[in-house]
């Protein structure tokens, strides 16, 4: 079935996988490479002719896939003569094409290259979404460059796994354990600094000034060298209550790789000294 032009209707279908790698299939006896595709039938529509072919090709069905989008025009590509049957030469140029990004839901296993006696691929496996193109026969390249493109938008990008979900220090190796996003294991060795302790010491008018926590100091916590004086009665004496209370910052400091980790404690330090008040 020929449109007016002399292109022939077809579909193709990109497969992808969790990960958002692509169905590579090899032809049956070739050694080039492509995504399945298949003409339309007369009396079909894009989506039941790509149906049926993702079942010929791949031998899976609808409930495997979930259709993520297709082009929204017809790609076309012209075949060389060479290529074209004899009683075809003169009207036919090649096939417009009509491609589908579906999402693979069901497994692995569901994939079968013998699902009819008349299999296209005989090997198969899963590649990166820009697939190079080397591999696959060169009048191709041009539709398959476009509809990877287009087609990319609707791709959303795989949940990136935590790098730190079971970050731990060895405290006997000196290391620290961290699993990256492969599952796979990666030790190295943490370059430990020895605390520094820092006193900060506050004037009782430095009103702008912001401690290592980004908070200014609070008006019922007093700075470094104020002192509160309270007056009480104790066995007849009037008595001088004085308080000084000290702020210290403890900054511990592991450098992994070529991150810095910093743990800070505040420590608030309060003296009370009572001395007799002259009368």
């Amino acid at each position: 079935m020929l449109d007016r032009e002399g292109y022939r209707p077809n579909v193709g279908i990109i497969l992808v996988n969790h990960k958002n790698e692509v169905f590579w299939g090899k032809r049956i006896r070739e050694k080039s490479w492509q995504f399945p595709q298949g003409g339309i039938k007369y009396g079909e529509s894009p989506a039941q002719a790509m149906f049926r072919e993702l079942h010929e090709e791949l031998g899976l069905k609808p409930e495997h896939v979930q259709i993520l989008g297709r082009t929204r025009e017809w790609l076309r590509y012209n075949v060389p003569e060479h290529f074209v049957r004899r009683e075809s030469r003169g009207h036919y140029k090649g096939q417009k094409q009509i491609w589908f990004l579906l999402r693979l839901v069901g497994k692995d296993k569901d994939l079968s290259l013998r699902a009819t006696m008349h299999p296209e691929f005989d090997a198969w496996r899963w590649s990166t979404y820009w697939v190079p193109l080397e591999q696959v026969i060169e009048f191709k390249r041009g539709v398959y460059t476009q509809a990877l493109r287009e087609l990319s938008a609707l791709l959303k990008q795989p949940k990136a796994e935590t790098r730190f979900l079971r970050q731990r220090k060895n405290k006997r190796r000196g290391t620290v354990q961290e699993s990256d996003s492969e599952g796979s294991v990666m030790l190295f060795e943490a370059e430990s600094v020895q605390p520094s302790e820092a006193v900060v010491q506050q004037a009782d008018n430095a009103k702008g000034v912001t401690n290592a926590m980004g908070k200014k100091p609070s008006d019922k916590l007093p700075v470094h060298g104020q002192t509160t004086d309270k007056s009480q009665r104790v066995s007849g004496k009037k008595m001088a209550t004085h308080s000084t209370q000290q702020i210290k910052f403890t900054h511990q400091e592991i450098r992994v790789g070529n991150m810095i980790q910093v743990e800070t404690k505040v420590v608030v330090e309060q003296e009370y000294q009572r001395k007799p008040e002259e009368q």
